[in-house]
C-alpha cells in the first residue's frame, strides 16, 4: 500500500486506518509538544507513524500520474469540494478593508471567524453516520489548515493541518483507499487553489519563513506529490521547469509547474535568487532523487522543526501516544 523508504516504516495503511475508528472515543484535539524536548514524543507517537504514512501513501498513489488521468469521484470527495467551494465564497463575501499596513489584511479575521463557527456543522456533513461524533476532533484541524488569524499569516504547519485533516477522514472511514487520486489530484489542488486566493486577498505573511533559503514561502506537500507525478516522464526533467515555456504549457497537469507558476506570479528578479532551494534542485539529475530528496527535507525542515509541530494538535484519531516499536 505504501511506498517506504529504506528503514521507514508505517504503522497504519490506509484500509487499515478505515477500521479503526469502531473503538475511538473522540476528543477535541490539543498541543503536547511544549518544549523542544517533547520533540521525541512526537517522533514516536502514533500520529507521525500515520501522518507520514498517509503523506507516502499518496506519493506513491500519483506516481507518474497527470492531473487529468481517470480516477473516481466519491460522494464525499464531492463534499469535500463543496466545502472548499464555501470557503472560497466566504473568501468573495469579505472583502478586503482599507488600513495602513500592507500585509495582514484584517478583513481575514472577519473571514476565519466565520469558518470558526462554522466548521463543526461543515465536518458533520462528511462523516458516515456512525462516525459523526468525531466532528468536533476532525473540525479543530480544519480550522487549523487556513492560517493564523492572530498573525495572519500561513505556512507549512497549516497545509500539514490539512492533510492531517485528511488522514482523520480516512481513519474514520469516510474516504477509503480507492479516493487517494482524488485526494491529491481533487480535494487538495482545490484547496491549494483557495489557500493561494487567502494569500493574495488578505496580504498573509508566511509562517516561519527562511526566505530564500526555505522552499517556498507557503507549501511544501505539493512539491512532494508534483514531483512524484514526473517520476519516469520520457522528457521532462527536473532542469525543465525552470523554462517558462514548459511551465505554461504543463502546468495544469503538474502540480509542481502549478506551484512554480504561483511563485513566477508573486516573485520579481531572478528565479535563482528568489527561490534558491527550489533552483538547486533543477540540478538533480532524476525526479526520482528530487522525490526521495524532498521527503527528506520535508521531515527535516518541517516534521522534524519545534517552531512547526509546537502548534500540531493531537486526539484520538492522531494520538501522541508511542506507536508500534
Amino acid at each position: 500500500m505504501y511506498l517506504k523508504p529504506a528503514k521507514e516504516t508505517v504503522s497504519l495503511t490506509m484500509a487499515e486506518a478505515e477500521q479503526q475508528s469502531d473503538s475511538v472515543t473522540f476528543m477535541v484535539p490539543k498541543k503536547e509538544i511544549s518544549m523542544v524536548p517533547d520533540m521525541g514524543k512526537w517522533k514516536r507517537s502514533m500520529a507521525y507513524a500515520d501522518y507520514i504514512g498517509f503523506i507516502l501513501a499518496l506519493n506513491g498513489a500519483v506516481k507518474g500520474k497527470k492531473l487529468s488521468c481517470e480516477y473516481k469521484v466519491s460522494e464525499t470527495v464531492q463534499k469535500l469540494l463543496d466545502l472548499l467551494g464555501t470557503l472560497d465564497r466566504w473568501i468573495n463575501e469579505t472583502p478586503p478593508v482599507d488600513q495602513p499596513s500592507r500585509f495582514g489584511n484584517k478583513a481575514y479575521r472577519t473571514w476565519y471567524s466565520i469558518l470558526d463557527q462554522e466548521a463543526e456543522s461543515l465536518v458533520f456533513a462528511l462523516l458516515p453516520e456512525d462516525t459523526s461524533a468525531a466532528a468536533a476532533e476532525i473540525a479543530v484541524y480544519l480550522k487549523e489548515s487556513v492560517g493564523n488569524a492572530v498573525r495572519i499569516d500561513y505556512g507549512t504547519g497549516h497545509e500539514a493541518a490539512f492533510a492531517a485533516f485528511l488522514c482523520c477522514l480516512c481513519k474514520v472511514g469516510a474516504l477509503k483507499v480507492d479516493d487517494q487520486l482524488a485526494i491529491v489530484f481533487l480535494v487538495f489542488n482545490r484547496y491549494l487553489e483557495v489557500m493561494r486566493k487567502l494569500q493574495k486577498t488578505y496580504r498573509m505573511e508566511p509562517a516561519g519563513s527562511q526566505g530564500v533559503w526555505g522552499l517556498d514561502d507557503f507549501q511544501f506537500l505539493p512539491f512532494i506529490w508534483g514531483s512524484s507525478q514526473f517520476v519516469d516522464h520520457p522528457t521532462l526533467e527536473p532542469r525543465h521547469f525552470l523554462e517558462e515555456r514548459v511551465v505554461d504549457e504543463q502546468q495544469h497537469e503538474y502540480m509542481f509547474l502549478e506551484c512554480i507558476k504561483f511563485i513566477n506570479e508573486m516573485k520579481t528578479g531572478p528565479f535563482a535568487e528568489h527561490s534558491n532551494q527550489l533552483w538547486n534542485i533543477s540540478a538533480v539529475p532524476s525526479w526520482s532523487k528530487v522525490n526521495q530528496g524532498l521527503i527528506r527535507m520535508y521531515k527535516a525542515e518541517c516534521l522534524e522543526k519545534f517552531p512547526v509541530i509546537q502548534h500540531f494538535k493531537f486526539g484520538s484519531l492522531l494520538s501522541i501516544q508511542p506507536g508500534k516499536p
